[in-house]
């Protein structure tokens, strides 16, 4: 299965949810990475899928194995401090916003600014 037919389906799942249908949506991303389970964006998107359904432990999980996949990346370190927020642990909260601040600061320091572009 190529890259293109994999983000296909995650975006039908996505479509899914965006239509109100959060069931549809949950089966097929959990379809998804159990045949593919070192998809970031089908891990993420379950995330996502969970926590709009404040199933806050089952997206807890997800996110777990998204970090897993990709430590770094801003946006799922962003999901497991909200996520930490509604399970009621702020330690661990504060810790993952501070990881999504710095992947985001590493980010822009890759980026060179609109100042020094001219």
């Amino acid at each position: 299965m190529n890259d293109n037919f994999l983000q296909d389906q995650i975006n039908d799942a996505t479509f899914d949810f965006t239509m109100g249908d959060d069931e549809s949506a949950i089966n097929k991303l959990i379809a998804i990475t159990e045949s593919h389970p070192e998809s970031f964006e089908a891990w993420h998107a379950l995330t996502e899928t969970y926590y709009s359904k404040k199933s806050f432990q089952a997206a807890l999980k997800a996110a777990e194995k998204a970090h897993s996949i990709r430590a770094n990346d801003i946006h799922i370190n962003t999901s497991l401090s909200r996520i930490w927020i509604q399970l009621g642990d702020k330690q661990k909260a504060e810790h993952f916003g501070a990881q999504a601040r710095m992947s985001g600061w590493k980010d822009a320091l890759k980026s060179p600014s609109e100042k020094d572009a001219f």
